[in-house]
């Protein structure tokens, strides 16, 4: 692993900020290790109680979660965390034979998630670009998105429908985000894998599918369907009729 400093920073220009969450703490050290070499700023946790606390204290940008810790799951702390900072990227550890783990972490709101063994460099990876897609620094324009009753600002990140705030996780808004930019036009799951999560997702397709009946339920719930299936070919984002 070569030394960097990331790309990204906050915007007072100190460098991005990851809490690092598990129970084995040789684990957690090597993870913080590995962040720290790279230029981050890093608290550790090895429990759930503590991780609460500790984001609290720290303003994490990321956070590195196990699912399995002592006191309670890294699905509650998740919710925990979520209730003082909705929008933090989270990615989950879990076991690589605990299909059932990874599922419940993507359905209870983490942004991704890594199986155990894993390589440092893929946790680098993977927290790069889940911060840069939460727009830790953001130098473009302000641009708003429009698509029927539907709107998108790419700078304060807020979604509307019908004049109704919308809260979406940094990866829904991204999905969303790139539908929108490609209206009307029908884009595959192998498309949309490589434009939001920006690397090889290891043929997990179904996470596609995942996230997109999140936003359903989200943008189209109690409303006419912006966001249609094309059976065999992907899916396409258009103004209701």
């Amino acid at each position: 692993m070569t030394s960097a400093a990331p790309e990204l920073t906050r915007q007072d220009g100190s460098p991005l900020r990851v809490l690092v969450v598990d129970d084995e703490v040789n684990i957690a050290e090597l993870i913080t290790m590995a962040l720290r070499y790279e230029g981050f700023q890093v608290a550790a946790a090895h429990d759930g109680a503590s991780a609460v606390q500790t984001a609290r204290e720290f303003d994490p940008d990321a956070i590195v979660l196990d699912i399995m810790l002592p006191d309670i799951d890294g699905l509650e702390v998740l919710r925990r965390v979520r209730q003082d900072d909705p929008d933090v990227p989270v990615v989950f550890l879990t076991a690589r034979d605990a299909v059932e783990d990874r599922i419940a972490g993507l359905t209870a709101g983490g942004d991704d998630y890594v199986t155990k063994p894993f390589s440092l460099e893929e946790v680098v990876a993977r927290l790069r670009a889940l911060m840069r897609r939460a727009g830790a620094r953001r130098t473009e324009t302000r641009s708003v998105l429009s698509v029927g009753d539907l709107e998108l600002d790419e700078d304060s990140r807020e979604v509307f429908r019908g004049g109704d705030e919308i809260n979406l996780t940094a990866t829904e808004f991204e999905l969303l985000r790139y539908l929108m930019r490609n209206q009307r036009r029908v884009v595959s799951k192998a498309q949309i894998l490589d434009r939001v999560w920006n690397y090889d997702f290891g043929g997990q397709a179904n996470v596609v599918e995942l996230y997109i009946s999140y936003l359903r339920k989200k943008i189209d719930a109690g409303r006419a369907p912006m966001i249609h299936t094309m059976r065999g070919a992907g899916y396409v984002l258009k103004p209701a009729t």
